[in-house]
């Protein structure tokens, strides 16, 4: 095995001081750069659904959760990423921190042409699965083909924020974030509504943005490794160092897959309320993840700073970091479903035109606010193991959250429709934060244990 290399100023190892100060130098760019993510969604969605017709709504709708559903799966790129740099920084192990990022560049690419090949297949599966309507799944069918052709570099983008962010470097993954999707969001308004493209203008955008992003984060990346730390080929595909990567990525894999089945589910029975309905849905799932975005720079936070203190063996680190970001994270929840209730509506009329789905939407508008309140705990614990890699726990906890969520619809929704519908949406989040939040002292305690 390689030794690690010595510690340097810019990667402290060993005891060290949790403040707010620290948690928001790493959250606050990072929940700015995240909130450009659901403001290309609210782009993307005025495009089209300024064009007043729902059916190109719905199936821009059915499309993007067919993409999530096969991409959100590859998250474990980002994540087992984060955690593996943050304990290596936690270390002072600057060599395995570069190792970490070329193992996951590699199957980040590896990954993302195979998802190209097999595109075809892959929409087939997902409008199998989602069924929506022949005109629907015309315009899912454009989007999607177009799409997917960013795999490798969307892939890509992911092991290079997870390297970013497992040494907190959260003005840098600002940078990266701003810059994919500013190009996303100026390509789609000039291509899909000034030149009239449409959804396939959209989908274009999509990919220009992640190939910039991508080029532009390797080179930011790549030009801050210290060649003298540089680890050998023979260190980066190491069995012994492999395994707990992919141990990782199999677990997070199956977390996130369940978690866009989660969402997917909930499209799914939405098509039998309409295509209006199902158009309202998407709206307000835009504003769902307006809240899950703004508060994933705290789950950043909690990540890198959870990571580093098992790195460095210091239990007290560990303790204040979960107190500290759990107190930010619930309390920005509460400040942001009270936005969303006060400003709801105007948010809604600037995604869509359409006046039949702006009625319902308003509707169902307080169960979407209430998202932010029930999903807080959940975001924030996934980014402490994340952070901690407890990877089979996430995976079982998750199951068991899914578990309670399809029992909550088999009863919810037909006695109460699309309302029951949010109802157990927002069941489902809590359910994943309280099962997860419940195993922190036995994990944390197994942890230090065997760290001494």
């Amino acid at each position: 095995m390689t030794a690690a290399s010595p510690a340097s100023p810019s990667d402290p190892a060993g005891p060290f001081h949790v403040t707010h100060r620290l948690i928001l130098a790493i959250a606050l760019p990072m929940t700015l750069g995240f909130l450009t993510t659901p403001l290309l969604g609210l782009v993307d969605t005025a495009v089209v659904g300024r064009m007043g017709q729902a059916t190109l709504l719905a199936g821009l709708a059915v499309g993007a959760i067919i993409f999530d559903l096969i991409f959100t799966t590859f998250n474990f790129l980002r994540a087992a990423t984060t955690g593996l740099v943050a304990q290596a920084y936690g270390r002072g192990d600057r060599r395995e921190q570069q190792a970490v990022f070329w193992r996951s560049l590699v199957i980040a690419l590896t990954a993302g042409v195979a998802v190209v090949a097999l595109s075809p297949l892959l929409l087939a599966g997902g409008l199998w699965l989602m069924d929506p309507p022949a005109e629907v799944a015309a315009v899912t069918r454009t989007y999607f083909l177009c799409r997917m052709l960013s795999a490798p570099a969307a892939l890509a983008n992911y092991a290079i924020l997870g390297f970013v962010l497992g040494r907190g470097q959260g003005t840098t993954g600002l940078l990266l974030q701003a810059l994919i999707n500013g190009v996303n969001i100026v390509l789609s308004i000039l291509l899909g509504l000034v030149l009239g493209w449409g959804v396939l203008g959209v989908a274009i955008a999509t990919v220009t943005g992640e190939v910039i992003g991508a080029m532009a984060g390797f080179a930011i990346v790549y030009s801050r490794f210290d060649r003298k730390d540089a680890p050998s080929w023979a260190m980066i595909f190491d069995r012994e160092r492999l395994r707990p990567l992919f141990g990782l990525n199999r677990d997070i894999m199956i977390r996130s897959f369940v978690l866009v089945a989660a969402f997917a589910l909930m499209t799914r029975i939405g098509t039998a309320f309409g295509p209006v309905t199902l158009a309202a849905n998407a709206v307000l799932m835009t504003v769902f993840l307006v809240a899950g975005y703004y508060l994933d720079g705290l789950a950043n936070a909690a990540e890198q700073l959870i990571g580093r203190s098992i790195g460095a063996h210091y239990r007290p680190a560990f303790d204040r970091a979960l107190k500290l970001t759990m107190t930010w994270s619930l309390g920005l929840a509460v400040v942001t479903t009270v936005a969303l209730l006060l400003f709801g509506h105007g948010l809604v009329d600037l995604l869509t035109t359409a006046p039949d789905v702006r009625a319902v939407a308003y509707a169902y508008l307080p169960w979407a606010a209430l998202t932010a309140m029930t999903g807080a705990l959940a975001f924030l614990m996934d980014g402490v193991f994340i952070g901690a890699t407890w990877s089979r726990d996430m995976r079982n906890m998750m199951l068991a959250a899914l578990t309670g969520y399809v029992a909550a619809l088999a009863i919810l929704v037909p006695a109460f429709g699309n309302h029951g519908l949010w109802a157990g949406l927002n069941l489902f989040l809590l359910m994943r934060g309280l099962f997860l939040l419940a195993r922190i002292p036995a994990k944390a305690g197994q942890t230090f244990r065997s760290a001494q």
